[in-house]
């Protein structure tokens, strides 16, 4: 069988004979719709078809073709990722995995889950936790974003200060190998020592070597209890160094988010209760686990916040408050678009101690270049977000814009941080990789590449850039 004439009207044929036509998409307006994840400027090139797989089978005889005809395929989960991932920039086939959204197992003795990759992280938060079980991985997309897609981008969330991300969870897998047959790595067990860990290597691999088809997950104890408080500051270089002092004592926070008063303004536009803005600069921290170590974790932040000199802790007793402010800490992203035209929201990740010295230099940058420059983001982990806003779109701000992201970036490797705390590379950050890892690696990740997917079908252009 070889693609002739047509390709979109050849694959459309090709793969409706294959795995039925309710399964296939080769509309305009439905190929536009897959064109790019979140990130809208990376809407670089639109696909030539669009496989919605229901089951381990289509996805095996999907790749089996491609594999044959040397097909790009670009799998794709709720397409809310933030670094182009899933942007088919080669052409060829979209295979969105959605359907495939069942949970398998909740396992109350073993402590663990099987679900298929297409299952939203929020319904999978919902169905563990009416067994008094908990999932921690919490990225802000979790009302659509799916699991497989966490896997494939090692997602991260607010609750990664104490808790981890996604690759601390990840026992197991079931994936589909571009020749189409299936591979399961890991298991179930909480402890495995089994020779090399194929099960992480596809954690983080984006696409670029299998389709990952079920994830065999860990679970936790659900906590007893939770609580939020504010801590407001009067400058960011005091909330930036309290960031640290505070885990330093002896508190780990679930969640430990820094935000500028401008978020703050735009969450109480969302928030029914809005938060008093007598500050300019505020860390949102929610507390878990008993009743009793809460308060005393409270105690210890109101003392270490007086002899520092923050402007107050804020206790946030009403629920209905509580939910609201995570809600709109939730939606920030959106809510920026409300007064900008474009956002770029960067993923740099420094070491704790390091976050005075970033933040100082995204102020810094941001006046050198005449940018609005902004950061929010999970503190407690180092992964603070800086960012671009534009309030208009022309070849100049662009320019400005994508120059401040460059010495953003820079600045954050030479403080010993990452590019990517928790979004991944995709094509957002392929440029700045082999900064922060260098040629070598870099060639051995080409190896490992050609390993798993020599004739190159799986999500090309990804991760690195090509030569």
């Amino acid at each position: 069988m070889e693609i002739k004439g047509s390709r979109i009207e050849s694959l459309r044929k090709d793969l409706s004979r294959l795995l039925g036509g309710g399964k296939v998409r080769t509309e305009p307006e439905d190929l536009l719709a897959y064109s790019s994840d979140a990130t809208r400027y990376y809407a670089q090139g639109k696909p030539e078809a669009v496989v919605l797989a229901e089951s381990v089978d289509d996805v095996c005889k999907l790749l089996r073709y491609a594999n044959q005809y040397a097909v790009p395929v670009t799998p794709r989960g709720a397409g809310s990722g933030l670094s182009g991932g899933s942007t088919p920039i080669k052409g060829g086939i979209v295979l969105d995995m959605k359907r495939m959204n069942k949970i398998l197992e909740i396992s109350k003795g073993n402590m663990t889950a099987r679900a298929e990759s297409g299952v939203v992280l929020a319904n999978f938060h919902r169905a563990v936790e009416k067994e008094r079980l908990f999932y921690p991985p919490d990225p802000q997309s979790m009302d659509v974003c799916t699991l497989g897609g966490n896997v494939a981008c090692r997602a991260g969330g607010p609750r990664g200060v104490k808790y981890g991300t996604t690759p601390n969870y990840v026992l197991g897998l079931e994936a589909v190998l571009p020749d189409g047959s299936v591979m399961n790595t890991g298991g179930i067990s909480v402890k495995q020592a089994n020779g090399y860990n194929i099960t992480q290597i596809l954690t983080g691999s984006e696409g670029t070597l299998a389709v990952i088809t079920k994830v065999n997950l860990r679970l936790l104890t659900l906590p007893p209890d939770r609580k939020t408080l504010i801590i407001v500051c009067d400058s960011a270089q005091l909330a930036a160094e309290m960031v640290s002092r505070i885990i330093y004592e002896g508190v780990m926070p679930s969640v430990l988010e820094y935000l500028e008063v401008g978020a703050i303004w735009l969450m109480n536009t969302y928030s029914p209760i809005p938060v008093a803005q007598d500050g300019q600069v505020y860390l949102l921290i929610e507390l878990d686990g008993t009743a009793a170590v809460i308060a005393e974790d409270i105690g210890m932040i109101k003392s270490l916040s007086e002899k520092m000199g923050a402007r107050e802790v804020k206790i946030i007793e009403d629920k209905k408050q509580a939910d609201g402010i995570w809600k709109a800490r939730k939606n920030l992203s959106p809510l920026i678009l409300r007064i900008f035209q474009k956002s770029i929201s960067e993923d740099v990740t420094v070491p704790r101690d390091r976050i005075p010295e970033m933040v100082r230099a995204v102020r810094e940058i941001g006046a050198l270049l005449g940018v609005p420059t902004g950061m929010s983001g999970h503190a407690g982990d180092g992964n603070i977000h800086p960012g671009v806003q534009l309030y208009e779109i022309t070849p100049e701000m662009e320019q400005k814009a994508e120059e401040a992201i460059r010495l953003m970036i820079e600045k954050g490797i030479e403080l010993g941080g990452t590019i990517s705390g928790e979004h991944g590379i995709g094509l957002h950050k392929s440029a700045y990789i082999e900064k922060e890892l260098g040629k070598a690696q870099i060639e051995l990740m080409k190896r490992i590449k050609y390993a798993f997917d020599p004739k190159g079908i799986m999500n090309p252009g990804k991760i690195w850039t090509e030569a």
